[in-house]
Parts: C-alpha cells; sequence; structure tokens
C-alpha cells in the first residue's frame, strides 16, 4: 500500500522541485571598486613629447580682447589670499622680477576678478635644481572656485599618485596624457570653461564644462561639472615650493547666436 504524504510534506517537496528547476540567484556583484582620491593603483598616464617650445622662448603677445592679469611688471591685479582686497595686508608678497612672479612662501594670490565663459592662458615653471620628489616637486596649484584645481608640479620622471600630477584635475581625473617639459623650463596652460546655462524655472539645461591644454596637447576635454559652478576668482596657489608664472591672460568667451544656420539635412541614399 502506497503512504500518501502529509500535506506539510507535500509543500516541501513542491518547493524542492522547484528549486531544482530554478536555482536561487545568485547575489547581485557589486559594482568594481572606483579609484580613491590620491590612489597610487592608478595607471600612470602615458608620457608624450609636448611641441617643441624651448625653456628661453618668450612669452608671445596676448589676443586683442583679452584682460592680462600679469604682463610680468606687478600683481595690480591680484591680491593675498585670504586677505580683504583694498588693504595694506592685501598686497601680493610674491617676488616679481625678470618678468616673472615667484611663489614666496606665506600664502598664494588671487584675482580681483571674477570670470566665467572664459579662456584663461597661464604660463608657469618650476624650479631648474630639483629638490624633493612626488607632491614635494614644484608643487603649485590653479584654482578656479567650483571647477577646482588643476595641479602645477614637476612630473617630469617623477612619480606621484596620477590624480595629482601636472595638469591633473586635483583628485579627480588624471591628465589624459603627461605632456610635462623638464624642470626650469616654461610650460602653458590654456584653460576653457563654460558655466552651467539654466532655463527660467533654474534647471540645469546645459552643464558646466573644462577643457584644458598642457604645452598645447589637450589633456582634459569637455569634462563636466555639477550644476551649482558659478563665476570664479583665479588662485594662484603657495605649497612651499618656489614655482614662477608669467603671461597670464583671460578672454571671455561668448554664446553663438539663436538664429544661427542648422546643420544640413541628411543626403537621401
Amino acid at each position: 500500500m502506497r503512504r500518501l504524504l502529509a500535506p506539510a510534506a507535500l509543500v516541501t517537496a513542491a518547493a524542492l522541485a522547484l528549486a531544482q528547476d530554478h536555482p536561487p540567484a545568485e547575489p547581485a556583484r557589486k559594482e568594481p571598486v572606483k579609484y580613491r582620491p590620491g590612489d597610487t593603483r592608478r595607471p600612470r598616464p602615458k608620457v608624450v613629447e609636448p611641441p617643441g617650445w624651448g625653456a628661453d622662448e618668450k612669452p608671445g603677445t596676448p589676443p586683442g580682447d583679452a584682460a592680462v592679469l600679469f604682463n610680468g611688471a606687478n600683481l595690480d591685479a591680484w591680491f593675498k589670499s585670504g586677505k580683504r582686497p583694498g588693504n595694506p595686508d592685501a598686497v601680493p608678497h610674491w617676488k616679481v622680477e625678470g618678468g616673472y612672479a615667484e611663489v614666496v612662501r606665506g600664502g598664494g594670490v588671487t584675482t580681483k576678478e571674477k570670470f566665467g565663459d572664459a579662456q584663461i592662458h597661464i604660463e608657469w615653471a618650476t624650479p631648474q635644481e630639483v629638490k624633493g620628489n612626488g607632491q614635494g616637486r614644484g608643487n603649485s596649484g590653479v584654482h578656479l572656485g567650483a571647477f577646482g584645481e588643476i595641479q602645477v608640479l614637476d612630473s617630469f620622471q617623477n612619480d606621484t599618485y596620477p590624480d595629482g600630477q601636472a595638469a591633473a584635475l586635483y583628485t579627480r581625473f588624471p591628465p589624459l596624457v603627461n605632456a610635462s617639459r623638464r624642470p626650469g623650463a616654461w610650460q602653458t596652460y590654456d584653460i576653457v570653461t563654460r558655466l552651467p546655462k539654466r532655463d527660467d524655472a533654474g534647471k540645469v539645461v546645459r552643464p558646466a564644462l573644462v577643457t584644458l591644454l598642457h604645452n598645447g596637447v589637450v589633456v582634459h576635454h569637455a569634462v563636466e561639472f555639477g550644476g551649482t559652478t558659478g563665476e570664479y576668482q583665479i588662485h594662484l596657489s603657495d605649497h612651499g615650493n618656489p614655482v614662477r608664472y608669467r603671461n597670464i591672460w583671460v578672454r571671455k568667451v561668448g554664446e553663438y547666436d539663436e538664429g544661427g544656420t542648422p546643420p544640413p539635412e541628411p543626403k537621401k541614399k
């Protein structure tokens, strides 16, 4: 005589059969761990030779519509960071000679004027006499408000964490390549910033972007920033190294006209 299973046993047997036909789903895999700021495990940018531009070459002439922030004569367009512009203690203390301004310990300098959509040109040089390594070698920085810091560092045969080397968007993105020149050579940053565009309700309809060329080489292209980015002052930082700056100018970048020519229609095959 065949024994009949109790109702509870029937439920258990059915569950086991169902489990065999449909094994339990594997737990969802976690996303790969992102690199932490300053992570030395991050891949190093490829080293490329920048276009020929000798250390002794004189700076070029700024465009006709540029606002010159430093022409080698004085720092009148700047004040000592952390001070109130106009006060006697706000006068920049950096050394100005030979057509350049050299960082002197005691604080950075900040522009009196604010900028928005702009093209910024800055020339800089780390000390020719190499001292230290990593972050202790020719360290300074170009800060652009909410856009953050563009690192200034001697990154010629000098290893450090990739998001902290020269031309990095500090602790965010390493440069796409390492286009650094030798210590003591003059180098260029050409930075293009674009503020976010908002509709009448205040919603961001076009994000803030930044592009950077280091020694004429694109190292960041249209990197997106948060919607809170607003007009900014330019700040050059003091990290205890005698970095030099020269030929600093800014151009305001306008918008395209609303009635621009539309793109051509695709040709029919």
